[in-house]
């Protein structure tokens, strides 16, 4: 990975840039406008995955991308705002965030850490012993939560794999219509991916 320029935006951009993050099949709402944002260091124990898999090939992109970034002094764990990164294979600029955790208090009264975005940056971290930064999103509306359940085995229920068989379960969705619930963060950022099928650039 070759990276040809970046940019790097402050923690109080990163964060008003969220306050704009909409649903993506609701655009008119504000998932994050009312919610307590904060970027935090959180051990990874502490957080709750909530797919039961990593793809190898897709944590040794990550590692590539951390590796790219070190290079121009960017700490992929350690951002303090996030930064754009233009690639030589690309026109477009990728926004680079930090994982994003919501805090999601499930129907038992049980709180969880939940990994909304970056499920493999984190997972990596786990790996190299890193308490990664994190963007923390508490005071989510209680009618758009994460679209998928906290894995109840935590990381010791997470798999690393070549590939996806047809009817693997990869997470345990809350409602049938669960595509309802995505968040859109390319309303307020640049490429920083989503549902293959449903994003478009």
């Amino acid at each position: 990975m070759n990276i040809i320029g970046h940019e790097l935006f402050s923690e109080e951009e990163l964060v008003k840039r969220l306050r704009r993050v909409t649903m993506l099949k609701s655009p008119e709402i504000r998932v994050y406008e009312q919610t307590f944002i904060s970027v935090e260091k959180i051990a990874t124990d502490f957080m709750a995955p909530p797919q039961n898999y990593i793809l190898r090939d897709e944590l040794k992109k990550v590692r590539e991308l951390k590796w790219a970034l070190e290079k121009r002094g960017v700490n992929l764990f350690d951002m303090r705002g996030f930064v754009r990164i233009t690639l030589d294979n690309s026109e477009d600029p990728i926004d680079v965030l930090p994982p994003v955790v919501e805090e999601s208090i499930e129907r038992d009264g049980s709180v969880h850490l939940i990994i909304n975005d970056g499920m493999h940056r984190v997972y990596m971290a786990r790996r190299e012993w890193i308490v990664p930064q994190v963007i923390f999103i508490r005071g989510i509306p209680k009618n758009l939560p994460y679209y998928a359940y906290p894995a109840p085995g935590g990381w010791d229920g997470v798999e690393e794999r070549d590939d996806l068989p047809p009817g693997y379960l990869k997470k345990w969705h809350r409602i049938e219509n669960y595509h309802s619930l995505y968040r859109n963060f390319n309303s307020a950022f640049i490429n920083v991916g989503g549902p293959r099928e449903f994003f478009r650039k």
